[in-house]
Formats: C-alpha cells, sequence, structure tokens
C-alpha cells in the first residue's frame, strides 16, 4: 500500500493535493474493502466491489508515481494537468470490474477540466480553486454516466451525479474548494443512504449500493486532503430505509450472464462506437471508458470469445480477463471450486476459446513471457482446491514450477502439464474432466497433450543456420515439434509440407490455429487440402487473435 500522508489543511488544487488526494482514497479504500465487498449484491453478487476499487485506485496511484516520482514525496515541481493526467491514466489501464471502470472514468473527467490549462482558465473567468474542483466533479458525472449503455440509478453513478450536484452548489456560492469538497461529500453520504429506495436488489437484501459506498470513501478522502479533516465512519452495512429482506438477495443475480470480459483497446472513437453497439446486444453491464485512442472495456456476456473477437474488429484488444460468475459466486461464499485449469495462451483468440472452456487464461505476448508471480496470480484467481497448469511452452517449464510450487505451499493442490504448445493445450483441455479424480484427470490431459504433435508456421527475420539448412530473412519457416523442418517462400504452400510430415505417421484430428493476419482463404485451403489427401481426418480451425504465431498445426 502507498505511504498514507498527514494531511494539512490547503485550498490549492496543486500536484501535491492530488497526490495526498490519491493515497487517502487508496488507503481508505484498502480498510474500507472487505466491508464493501460484504455487501456486494448488483449487478452481480459476487463479493468484489470493494476489491475491484482497490485495485484501481492503487493503479491510479502507482501511474502517478510512475510518471512523476517526485509527487510522492511533494518535491516534484510536476503541474496539477501532468498529475491528474497521470492519475486518471494509471486508473484506466488498470480498472477492475464494473465499478472500478466507472471509477476510472471519473477520474478521467476530473482530469478533462483540472488537466486543461486551469490556472489560466481561472485566471480569466475569475473562478478560484472551489468554482474549478466543482465543474471537475460535475464534469466526472456526466462522463460516467455516457460510458455506461444503460445507466441505472440507485447505483454509484447516482452517488456521482448526488456529489457533482451538491459540490456545484457550493462553488456557486463562492466556497472554497475544501468547501466544495465537504459537500459533494456530504451529498454522496445523502445519496448513498438513498440508493435501497431506488435499487429494488438493494432493497431486498438490506444494503447500501456497494459501488456507490466505495465512492463516498473516495469523496472522503478529497474532503480530507483539503481540509486535513478525517472523515466520520460510513455506514457500510446498515440499511437507510425500511425494506423487507428477501432469504436470497443473490437469486436474481443467478440468472445474468455467465461470463465477465473486461480488456484495454486502442481503437478510434468512431471504432469504439460500433463496438459498444455491437457489445450491447451480446450482454449487459456494458460500460466503455477512456478516449485519446485507449479504451477500456467492460461487459458481461454468455460468449466471451464473442466479446473479445468484437474488440479485434474494433482495434487492438490487449490485458484481456474473463472471469466465469460461477467461480466468483463461489469465492464470495468463502467456497473454493474443486478444480480448475489454467492455460498460458499465446493469442487474445486462444485465450477466449480457453476462457469459454472454463479456464483461467495467461496471455503471452512475444517476447514478453509470463513471470512467476502473474502465473501464481492466476492459479489464484481460478480459486479452487486443486489446479492443472498448462504452460504452453518448453521456456514456461521453470516458471510454472515456481509458481505451482508456490501455490502447494498456500495449500492448492497443483499439477503442472508439460505442454509445448498452445495446441497441446487445446487437446488436454478438450479431455478435462472436473468430475472425475485429479490424478485420473492429470493423466488423461497428459496423455492427449503428448499425443498431440505440434507445428508451427514463422517468419525469419534474418539469414541464419536451421535444422533443414539455411534461410534467408522473409523466408517461411516451418516448424514441427520445436525444430525447423521445412523452409519455403509462401505460407499456403509451406503449411501443405508441413501438414505432409506430420500426418505422414497418421492422425485422426487437425486442428488449426490462424494468426491474425492470415486470410480465411488459407484456412480454407489448408482444409480442402487435408480432406483430398486423408480422407478419414477431420480439420477444426479457430482464429488466434493478436499476438498468435501466423499459423499454429496440431495433429492428434
Amino acid at each position: 500500500m502507498a505511504h498514507e500522508p498527514q494531511p494539512q489543511p490547503l485550498d490549492e488544487l496543486d500536484a501535491a493535493a492530488v497526490r495526498t488526494w490519491s493515497s487517502l482514497a487508496l488507503a481508505a479504500l484498502g480498510r474500507a474493502r472487505e466491508d464493501i465487498d460484504a455487501i456486494n449484491v448488483y449487478p452481480v453478487a459476487d463479493a468484489d466491489t470493494g476489491t475491484n476499487l482497490y485495485l484501481t485506485a492503487e493503479s491510479a496511484d502507482r501511474g502517478l508515481a510512475e510518471a512523476f516520482p517526485g509527487v510522492t514525496d511533494g518535491t516534484a515541481p510536476t503541474s496539477l494537468a501532468e498529475a491528474v493526467r497521470a492519475w486518471a491514466h494509471g486508473a484506466l489501464v488498470g480498472a477492475r470490474g464494473n465499478s472500478g471502470t466507472i471509477l476510472a472514468q471519473l477520474l478521467r473527467g476530473v482530469a478533462d477540466v483540472l488537466g486543461d490549462e486551469p490556472a489560466a482558465r481561472a485566471q480569466q473567468t475569475g473562478q478560484g480553486p472551489g468554482g474549478l474542483l466543482a465543474r471537475a466533479l460535475t464534469r466526472a458525472a456526466e462522463e460516467a454516466y455516457a460510458a455506461v449503455a444503460h445507466p441505472v440509478e440507485g447505483t454509484m453513478l447516482t452517488v456521482a451525479g448526488a456529489a457533482a450536484r451538491a459540490g456545484e452548489a457550493a462553488g456557486a456560492a463562492a466556497g472554497t474548494a475544501a468547501e466544495v469538497a465537504r459537500a459533494a461529500y456530504d451529498g454522496a453520504r445523502a445519496a448513498l443512504a438513498e440508493t435501497p429506495g431506488q435499487l429494488a436488489a438493494l432493497g431486498r437484501a438490506g444494503v447500501v449500493d456497494a459501488g456507490g459506498c466505495g465512492l463516498v470513501v473516495v469523496f472522503g478522502a478529497l474532503w480530507q486532503a483539503l481540509s486535513g479533516q478525517e472523515p466520520a465512519a460510513e455506514p457500510v452495512r446498515g440499511r437507510a430505509v425500511p425494506v423487507p429482506q428477501s432469504p436470497d438477495p443473490c437469486a436474481q443475480a443467478e440468472d445474468g450472464p455467465a461470463y465477465e470480459v473486461i480488456y484495454l483497446l486502442e481503437a478510434s472513437e468512431a471504432a469504439v462506437g460500433e463496438l459498444r453497439e455491437r457489445l450491447d446486444g451480446l450482454g449487459d453491464s456494458l460500460v466503455v471508458v477512456g478516449g485519446d485512442g485507449l479504451w477500456n472495456v467492460h461487459v458481461h456476456v454468455d460468449d466471451p470469445g464473442a466479446a473479445v473477437e468484437a474488440g479485434v474488429v474494433a482495434g487492438r484488444p490487449y490485458r484481456i480477463r474473463i472471469t466465469h460468475f460461477g467461480d466468483e459466486r463461489r469465492r464470495a461464499r468463502g467456497e473454493r471450486a474443486q478444480r480448475a485449469v489454467v492455460a498460458v495462451v499465446p493469442g487474445e483468440g486462444l485465450a477466449g476459446l480457453c476462457g469459454e472452456a472454463g479456464a483461467t487464461t495467461v496471455l503471452v505476448r512475444p517476447g514478453e513471457p509470463p513471470a512467476v508471480a502473474e502465473l501464481l496470480d492466476a492459479v489464484r484467481r481460478a480459486h479452487a482446491r486443486e489446479v492443472v497448469l498448462l504452460p504452453g511452452g518448453a521456456e514456461l517449464r521453470a516458471a510454472a514450477a515456481a509458481a505451482a510450487e508456490q501455490a502447494r505451499a498456500e495449500g492448492v493442490r497443483v499439477a503442472v502439464i508439460p505442454t509445448r504448445s498452445a495446441v497441446q493445450g487445446l487437446a488436454a483441455l478438450a479431455v478435462h474432466d472436473p468430475e472425475g479424480s485429479f490424478d485420473e484427470d492429470v493423466v488423461a490431459m497428459t496423455a492427449a497433450a503428448g499425443a498431440t504433435r505440434y507445428g508451427e508456421l514463422a517468419v525469419a527475420e534474418r539469414q541464419s543456420f536451421t535444422s533443414a539448412g539455411i534461410c534467408q530473412a522473409g523466408d517461411v519457416l516451418g516448424l514441427i515439434d520445436g525444430d525447423v523442418a521445412v523452409i519455403g517462400s509462401g505460407l499456403a504452400e509451406t503449411a501443405e509440407a508441413v501438414l505432409d510430415r506430420m500426418l505422414g505417421s497418421g492422425g485422426e484430428l487437425v486442428t488449426l490455429v490462424l494468426g491474425p493476419d492470415v486470410p480465411d482463404a488459407v484456412a480454407e485451403r489448408l482444409e480442402a487440402y487435408v480432406q483430398q489427401g486423408h480422407l478419414a481426418v477431420d480439420t477444426v480451425t479457430y482464429r488466434g487473435g493478436r499476438y498468435s504465431a501466423p499459423l499454429l498445426v496440431g495433429v492428434e
């Protein structure tokens, strides 16, 4: 956790104020996260709202610290505009869950005002720090509402709007920044108390909105940063209005989409507009935040692969996270799944495919192998007593073994299946039986992976010696079981030569995983080639997506 400063009363909006607000918000959310998790009812009762808000605030604080190290000790001559933009960017790239994504957009709205040469504008308009802060809070609420496809009252949006209106009233009365912050804080608290009467799910559970509760904590940190006074403890669990309790407050949530999909997206604003329409037709809880070419996309769907594919159509999605709500609900009840699979995959399309099959995925990008900590985090996210880990590459075996050893020390039974390619991982995942015994499941998955020969096509970057001879830059290399077996000039021709060699010793199923730039015509040609020469062999084709090799081949 970041160092928590001791605030001094001030009425100046500068980098030091942003630093203090960020640190206090992070510390306060850290203290409140478990209580907020406990009242998480809407939109999905998965007990992670407090955690998501904390992790988003942590990313925002880290973004501020990394961009301007001196801001963390108050010595850097950083401008308010630079600091608040770095803070908002940190929240955007690390936003978690529905609530964290909305918080990131709120901070972006603040940055849109405070980060737009505020000192010059304030001098030109005669607007002091209080009025400027009020405008920033209003912009934040407006942008948050605009980012949510179907805004619902009784949520953190309602709390943000009430805080903004209260802040505007104080600003209009020529209040100081501290007075505006206090008005916003009081307005947020009052709005939070009303949320059970506005949203039926909250009323049945007898709780206030969890996201709104976290937002009150953030406004309290703002007031504390500007006034030096510590806010009162929040009524996290208290009921605000007399409403009947339901014996099962989670019942409605069970009927919603099965998966949460989150990713960062590099795309134009026009492409994002089309993406919103497409995702809105796939699921609910759609929130798209960001701008200037970088967006954070959050949606609940039954088809996570389609949600990821929509991102591929719009631009370049990365840092894809797919969460199955069944697993989250078990975690919310303090339960662990009996068994889970963690798969390391070299492509966003493959990540979506494995996620649909129920695996927790780790996306590996070229030249950026996941560290032990990232693999361990995936094992923890799987939240199971038993985990099967598919590293997907020989170079990752050591990291996978180290992560497994650490997880075992935490009481998780982990088996690492030595998959050397993503297609071996797909074969193992296809025979995974979560209902059978752990040992039998591991043996079956290991056997399926071992029975799958794997090939890959790559493009040579320079002249070099290979096991198939000397290649030149631009040549297409056909690798079989890790060794270069064919050197060709065209992708399709080289792939056919690789298939001939791999099917020479027999096979029943060919798996083709196409890279992002490979046209569908190549897949059609290869499928026809297999059918003509090997009538008894079936072929399945997948899109590997961004970061995937030009072509992966599996033969079982």
